[in-house]
């Protein structure tokens, strides 16, 4: 297991930040679903991609990379009705798939790895049954399906995991009949399933807007389609909070348009008192004087590590609310991101539903537990630019399952980041 060694730093320079993973998930499976062949460029390579990569070759998918060329052959997809898919530790491969394997009528069993087995998935097993499909499950990994899914009502709340809703958004297009998903509650990531639709859209489907949910109109064709993904601003956020605490940096190859929830990062540090100029592609970020927020996180749950780390440095006391569901990550999010924070020299406050941060102004450097989860690992690299003392973190190589060469970027604008053993 390694380890990581963060040393503290003024951050300097330009960055680019790797495709959006949110973004080549949905594009692949776009891909796949279309039944030709399609280029999606450009793509970096992780664990969660790889993971999503091998469930679309596993129900007959053909995929090779060459540069950062994703082509992907979707002529022989289905065609075989028997699958394993091992979706690795991404929660949103595993959520994806699952009614995209149904529609097309294949016999799936799924399997995952590490935190993957102890995400819920039960959501599955009671709305798939009512409309063709065995679904065997205890409510988490292993689960496997059989049957066709059929169309019709599909109700379910609005502040589960949007890589519910994504998945019966790609699927229930692929069936004869009109579907409705009707939403029982308001949504939550709601960025994320506007990123489905418009992913979707690019590939010839289209998906009619409800008063609670979604209206989708059967026996559509995915369109085959060469897809250009958006630069990750989920990842830029730590880039840009180690700037809004300890210096300057530009981040490129970030969409001012994109559909990503979470270019509101931008906005947010603005917010804060930091100093953000935004063009179409790129963002600059430098050291403020900031203030503490109120910040509901329903919208922008991955943000809220990087977030927390920024409102150490915000005078006042800050407060994450309507962000519960980060308890069920790769780690309980909320209690990793407090203990990291405290660990360090900070003052947070766990609540039920967020965090109560108050600025200290500086943290003093030490040892965190990365809890094998690679948001925390990022957010204990964007400390170091605001502490006295070097930070060692556990876990360090959980980067790769969004990030691979994260140190390596880290380390381009001023960084210092070493693994150890």
């Amino acid at each position: 297991m390694k380890n990581v060694i963060y040393k503290p730093f003024a951050p300097h320079g330009e960055v680019s930040v790797p495709p959006s993973k949110s973004d080549v998930h949905r594009a692949v499976i776009c891909a796949m679903l279309s039944g030709g062949i399609c280029k999606i460029s450009p793509v970096a390579l992780s664990n969660d991609i790889n993971a999503t990569i091998d469930c679309a070759r596993a129900l007959g998918a053909k995929i090779e990379l060459e540069n950062d060329i994703l082509t992907v052959d979707g002529t022989e997809v289905f065609k075989n009705k028997t699958a394993v898919l091992d979706c690795g530790e991404s929660g949103s491969t595993l959520r994806f798939f699952v009614p995209v394997a149904a529609a097309g009528g294949v016999s799936a069993s799924f399997e995952g790895h590490g935190s993957l087995v102890s995400r819920p998935v039960g959501i599955y097993a009671d709305i798939l049954p009512q409309n063709g499909v065995e679904c065997h499950t205890g409510g988490r990994l292993p689960l496997s399906v059989s049957g066709q899914l059929k169309s019709g009502r599909f109700e379910l709340p609005g502040n589960i995991s949007s890589q519910f809703i994504t998945g019966l958004l790609f699927a229930l297009p692929l069936l004869e009949g009109d579907s409705d998903i009707v939403l029982t509650s308001p949504p939550e990531s709601v960025g994320y399933i506007e990123m489905t639709l418009r992913t979707m859209s690019k590939f010839g489907v289209s998906v009619e807007a409800t008063d609670d949910g979604w209206h989708i109109s059967g026996g559509q064709i995915y369109v085959p389609t060469d897809y250009t993904t958006d630069g990750d601003w989920s990842q830029a956020a730590f880039f840009m909070v180690s700037a809004a605490i300890g210096g300057s940096v530009t981040v490129k190859n970030v969409s001012k348009s994109s559909a990503q929830g979470d270019r509101e990062i931008a906005k947010i540090l603005r917010r804060f008192g930091a100093r953000v100029e935004q063009s179409e592609n790129r963002v600059t970020v430098e050291k403020g004087e900031m203030s503490a927020l109120i910040l509901d996180a329903s919208q922008i749950p991955d943000l809220v590590p990087a977030l927390a780390v920024c409102a150490c440095f915000a005078e006042g006391t800050t407060r994450i609310i309507n962000a519960a569901r980060l308890r069920l990550k790769e780690s309980d999010r909320l209690s990793s991101t407090a203990d990291m924070i405290n660990a360090l020299g900070g003052k947070v406050r766990e609540l039920a539903d967020g965090l109560e941060i108050t600025g200290v102004g500086r943290l003093s450097g030490g040892s965190v537990d990365g809890c094998n989860d690679h948001r925390i690992v990022m957010a204990a690299a964007a400390c170091a630019s605001g502490a006295d003392g070097e930070i060692i973190c556990s876990d360090a190589l959980s980067v790769n399952k969004s990030f691979p060469n994260f140190f390596e970027v880290y380390n381009s604008f001023g960084g210092h980041a070493e693994l150890i053993d």
